[in-house]
């Protein structure tokens, strides 16, 4: 479902995919070829919410924060991630059920494993892995991480294109 919130109307690039189980809510803006799948809520009534080129947020993931929020290009956003973070730079990888809480940066190629937890306001550097309850930089990514959020987000593409053209049911 997608929502106009006080004047403001959610900005879908035409080649996007949006699921029809996913919330998309107000000052929002979603890029060319990005994938939005069910479940997810995307609300963007406390600031504006944009989303970069080629990102996948996965299903039953929350994106919404107190303050503007932005997503680079390449990002996934994996399965029940509750994202509240300022920014998660391009060709990111933020592990399945992940918190990030308001305030966190994440720096480009960078990966949140699985599970982790940031507290507010924590910065990631470029090119780290951070995991754990809370979340600190453990290590500095490496080319394999590099080629699976290639491949991820490829894949993503690719999955959202034949989402997009099997058209709806009459």
């Amino acid at each position: 479902m997608i929502k106009t919130l006080e004047g403001k109307t959610p900005v879908i690039h035409p080649t996007a995919f949006v699921s029809e189980a996913a919330y998309v809510v107000g000052d929002v803006e979603i890029g060319e070829g990005s994938s939005i799948w069910p479940g997810t809520v995307i609300r963007g009534d406390s600031g504006k919410v944009k989303i970069g080129k080629y990102t996948n947020i996965q299903d039953n993931s929350v994106v919404h924060g107190d303050a503007d929020l932005e997503i680079g290009d390449y990002v996934t956003v994996g399965h029940r991630v509750m994202c509240h973070a300022k920014f998660i730079g391009d060709q990111s990888l933020i592990g399945n059920g992940s918190i990030l809480n308001d305030g966190v940066i994440i720096g480009k190629n960078s990966v949140v494993g699985s599970g982790s937890m940031l507290l507010e306001n924590t910065d990631i550097p470029e090119k780290s892995i951070a995991v754990g309850m809370p979340g600190r930089v453990r290590g500095e990514a490496q080319q394999k991480h590099f080629d699976l959020q290639e491949e991820l987000a490829q894949l993503y593409s690719e999955k959202a294109k034949r989402y997009k053209n099997q058209g709806d049911l009459e």
